[in-house]
This record gives C-alpha cells, sequence and structure tokens, in this order.
C-alpha cells in the first residue's frame, strides 16, 4: 500500500512536469525577455548582496548594479558592432584571394590525397560571389538586422517590447531576488527540504561556475585572441578573437574555430608569410595555456562536469525545441540536469533494485554519459 502511495505521488509530480514543460513551449515566444531578465537578475545579485552588506539600501544597490550593467552593455555595442562590421568587409575585401587560394591551393592538395574530385561539386567561386553579393545588397550588420526586422510588423513590435520589458524585468528581479528565493523556499514540503537544499546549492554552485565563471573565461579569451592577434598583424584578428572566446564554451571548439579562419587569414592576407602564420598559431597556443592553467581553475572550476558532446547535443536539442529561447537556456538547464542525474545515481547505487539484498552496502558505480570521466577524475 505504501509502495502504490509513493508510486502515485511521483506520477503526479511527473504529469506536473510535463505540464510545465508543455507550457514553456506554449509561451516560449514571450518567454524570452522575462528569462534573459531573470538570469541577468540572478547574476547580478551576489553584488547588489555585497553592496548591501557594506550599509548601502537595497534599492540604491539595485541602482548601482542595474546602471554598471546597463553601462556595459551599451559601451559593448557602441564599440563592438562598428569593429565588427569594418572586420567584415575586410574579410569580404579578402574573399576573391580565400577563392583562388581555395581552388588554386587547398582542393588541389585534398584531391590528390582523397581521390575525390571536390572541384566538380564545390564552387567556391559561387558561393564567395553571393556572400560578397547579399553583404553588398544589405549594407552591413545594421542594415541587414533592421531591414529584417522593418519586413515584418509582429517582429518590430516584438523587438521594441522586448527592448522596453527587458531593464523593467530585470530591475525587479535584481531587487527582489532574495525575497522570490525564499517564497520559493516555504513552498517545499518539509519532509523534502533536506535534499532540496542539497540539491540546489548543488545547481547554483554548477551554474556559478558556468555563468558566471564560463561568461568571464569567455570574454577573457575573446579579448586574449582579438588583442593578441591583432598586435601580430592579421587584418581580421579581431572577428576571429571573438568568435573564438565566444565559442569557447564548448571545449576545443572555440580553440579549433579561430586556429582554422586564423592560419587561412593570415595565408591569403597581403603580404602574409610564415612568420605571421607561426605568430598566429603561437597567440591562440598562449591563450590555451593562460585557459588551463590561470583562468578555467581559478575562475571556473570543475564542478561543471557536462561532456562536450553534451554541450553540443543540448544547445541544439534546445534551439529545436524552443527556438532562441531553447538555445538561452540549454546550458544552464543541462548543468542542473547533471546535478539532478548524479542525485538520482547515488539514490540507484543505494537502492534494493540495484544492489539486491546487499542494498545496505555502499557501492560506487562509474559516471553517467553526460558526466565528463576528466573533470570527474579531478
Amino acid at each position: 500500500m505504501e509502495e502504490t502511495a509513493r508510486f502515485l505521488k511521483r506520477l503526479q509530480w511527473g504529469a506536473l512536469a510535463l505540464v510545465v514543460l508543455w507550457l514553456v513551449w506554449l509561451l516560449a515566444p514571450i518567454l524570452t525577455p522575462f528569462v534573459l531578465a531573470a538570469l541577468l537578475g540572478w547574476l547580478g545579485d551576489p553584488l547588489v548582496d555585497r553592496l548591501e552588506r557594506s550599509g548601502r539600501s537595497r534599492n540604491v544597490a539595485v541602482a548601482l548594479v542595474f546602471t554598471l550593467m546597463a553601462l556595459l552593455i551599451v559601451l559593448a555595442l557602441v564599440i563592438l558592432v562598428p569593429m565588427i562590421e569594418r572586420q567584415v568587409v575586410t574579410v569580404l575585401d579578402m574573399l576573391p584571394k580565400l577563392r583562388d587560394w581555395t581552388m588554386g591551393t587547398a582542393l588541389p592538395w585534398l584531391e590528390q590525397r582523397t581521390g575525390v574530385q571536390l572541384a566538380s561539386w564545390l564552387d567556391p567561386r559561387r558561393l564567395i560571389d553571393l556572400a560578397r553579393e547579399h553583404w553588398d545588397q544589405a549594407g552591413g550588420v545594421a542594415a541587414t538586422f533592421f531591414g529584417y526586422v522593418s519586413r515584418s510588423g509582429f517582429a518590430l513590435v516584438t523587438l521594441v517590447a522586448n527592448a522596453v520589458l527587458l531593464p523593467i524585468l530585470t530591475f525587479y528581479f535584481l531587487r527582489d531576488w532574495d525575497k522570490l528565493v525564499e517564497r520559493v523556499a516555504l513552498l517545499v514540503p518539509r519532509d523534502h527540504i533536506g535534499t532540496v537544499s542539497r540539491l540546489a546549492i548543488e545547481s547554483n554552485d554548477v551554474l556559478s561556475a558556468f555563468l558566471r565563471g564560463q561568461i568571464l573565461v569567455m570574454l577573457a579569451l575573446g579579448a586574449i585572441y582579438a588583442i593578441g592577434l591583432s598586435v601580430v598583424g592579421l587584418k581580421v584578428g579581431l572577428l576571429i578573437g571573438i568568435v573564438a572566446g565566444l565559442i569557447s564554451f564548448v571545449p576545443y571548439l572555440g580553440t579549433a574555430t579561430g586556429v582554422v579562419m586564423g592560419l587561412i587569414a593570415a595565408f591569403i592576407q597581403p603580404g602574409g608569410d610564415l612568420t605571421l602564420v607561426l605568430m598566429v598559431a603561437g597567440v591562440f597556443i598562449v591563450g590555451q595555456m593562460l585557459e588551463g592553467y590561470v583562468l578555467t581553475p581559478r575562475i571556473v572550476g570543475d564542478r561543471i562536469g557536462l561532456h562536450p558532446a553534451a554541450v553540443i547535443f543540448a544547445i541544439m536539442a534546445g534551439g529545436q525545441l524552443f527556438g532562441f529561447l531553447g538555445m538561452l537556456i540549454a546550458l544552464p538547464v543541462a548543468a542542473v540536469a547533471n546535478v539532478l542525474l548524479r542525485f538520482a545515481q547515488e539514490r540507484y547505487t543505494h537502492s534494493r533494485l540495484y544492489a539486491g539484498e546487499r542494498a545496505d552496502v555502499v557501492v560506487s558505480a562509474s559516471p553517467g554519459p553526460v558526466i565528463d570521466p576528466e573533470r570527474e577524475r579531478s
């Protein structure tokens, strides 16, 4: 009888979870500003608490943090967008040489070693001409973006509404974050408060390491790569550095992408030679050393435990299910899910189902498929 009651209770919780997921799927188009504001509020809450402990009122602390976040976002847009647009124009100017290098050097080398006639079905000339034609017609980053928005009245209304709602919601989340946490804690059944508190603390640690820590690592790597590549003389170093930094949340992907793009750009850049190629490679080697020995250990730590394949799958699955909102919350959800899977694995390996008559014996099992063995061993 007791087992039946426990099963029915779990069934109820499972049904509730399915209903919540269904509602999220239905409301995904309007949830984006709320999710973004909640993330910004969560990211800024520790700084607000620190200012509050120093003697400032909550409202003053929130106003200071909110102003700082707004200034950083505005400065990033004002400074980076024009610089990136100039870099894109430089890339487009280099495309003819890239086309000649691809057709005259890269493809013949690949065809000679693979025996496959790549040039017969891959025509980089046409692809490059299409890219240049599209960019020239669009008129740049800003013109492309606003041109798309202006063609859709609903998209324009949504954009304006989100732009207005985001700062307002962020301010409220910053101000009331601690109250929200307290109210949620009061709703937890008292019999499960210990377990829920433990999982909440672990999830917060993982999210802090990933979001707060990984964002700092991404920004630091982007700055290192962008400045380093620009200093050694790579004309599109800023763009390549920013791209490599932004996708560095997937281990090795950011570096691999940056190295490939950087070396190709060094080969085809006017005046490029072996010295430039070696210096570009040196920038990424230095960046990887700093990430591996300084940035990641000190800022992120080893608490995330997500396998690179799980990271990629989470982003793709989130985008497929919920669009941009899904991609936005994919990694935080995956990190929390990893904590829950570890807990479920712990409960399973101590259960009678797994251990049989020796359920009282502590059993050590290997990590689940989404847990990174290297991180777990460290």
